[in-house]
């Protein structure tokens, strides 16, 4: 699900910005763009799936230091082994000022990148748990319009599955009044006897292949399932991508079995209804 979650935490020693951005994604794919030494990435990466179980999800930490005096130190060593080679290419002649020493690198050492790290680390930890509420603040607002959306189509799929119930006696109807003419003709034509009871045979096998009753009554409760596990305050995703599943395949069911272009007109219309649901619950945790 997209959404953007951004806070900073400082202090007297540094100041630390995180912002957190997500997109669609079936599966989680996290992305993190920071300056912590691996032990903190890693402790990253576990505060940012303990919140979020899927999408693309990018998490960038951006943080100054404060500089002090403890910072910076010099490298005695170094100055001492730079005075000795200057002094000897001098010859003696001329003697050699600090200026000259303390240009060259190697001279100060500064502060390293553990250090860095452990000194950000409190503050990217409480950036970063601000920056992860923003976000579920503002993926909530995202997730109430959806599931609005996902249940608005599900009552379109309860009104073109009741116009179905409807259409669904008339085609065995249909059907005995093609066997009727069709026989009727061969009597006239071919003088061929045909009793009623293999008319009343051949459309009940007709009927009992194209009954349809079981597949209504079995989308309908996948539809009210679906219904409540949406109204549910916690996310369910992955039970609702299974009944998005089992919608589709009773649809498909219905569609084969049916033998009237009114009927296979509202499976169109319920199977894009399904695809507009299948998209949204990809999306959901």
């Amino acid at each position: 699900m997209t959404g953007h979650g951004q806070a900073a935490a400082a202090n007297d020693q540094a100041q630390v910005n995180v912002e957190i951005r997500t997109v669609n994604n079936r599966f989680l794919k996290l992305n993190i763009h920071s300056e912590l030494n691996a032990n903190h990435q890693s402790k990253l990466e576990s505060l940012v799936k303990a919140s979020i179980k899927r999408g693309s999800v990018s998490v960038r930490v951006n943080s100054l230091l404060q500089k002090s005096d403890q910072d910076y130190s010099l490298n005695k060593e170094a100055i001492n082994a730079y005075w000795l080679q200057l002094s000897e290419i001098a010859g003696g002649s001329q003697s050699v000022g600090i200026e000259a020493v303390m240009t060259l690198p190697g001279i100060v050492n500064e502060a390293g990148r553990e250090d860095r790290s452990d000194i950000i680390w409190p503050l990217v930890q409480t950036a970063v748990a601000e920056a992860l509420e923003n976000l579920a603040q503002m993926r909530l607002q995202e997730g109430t319009a959806m599931s609005q959306d996902m249940v608005e189509n599900c009552q379109t799929i309860e009104t073109q599955l009741a116009a179905i119930q409807k259409l669904a006696p008339r085609m065995v109807d249909a059907y005995t009044k093609k066997m009727t003419d069709r026989i009727n003709g061969m009597l006239e034509k071919f003088e061929v006897t045909v009793t009623a009871a293999d008319i009343i045979k051949e459309v009940g096998i007709f009927a009992e292949r194209c009954d349809i009753s079981e597949e209504v009554v079995r989308l309908g409760n996948h539809i009210s399932q679906f219904n409540q596990v949406v109204s549910l305050p916690q996310s369910n995703g992955k039970k609702l991508e299974f009944l998005v599943q089992e919608m589709l395949r009773e649809t498909n069911t219905i569609g084969s079995k049916s033998n009237d272009s009114d009927i296979a007109n509202h499976v169109v219309e319920i199977k894009t209804a399904i695809e507009r649901i299948r998209e949204m619950v990809q999306n959901v945790e």
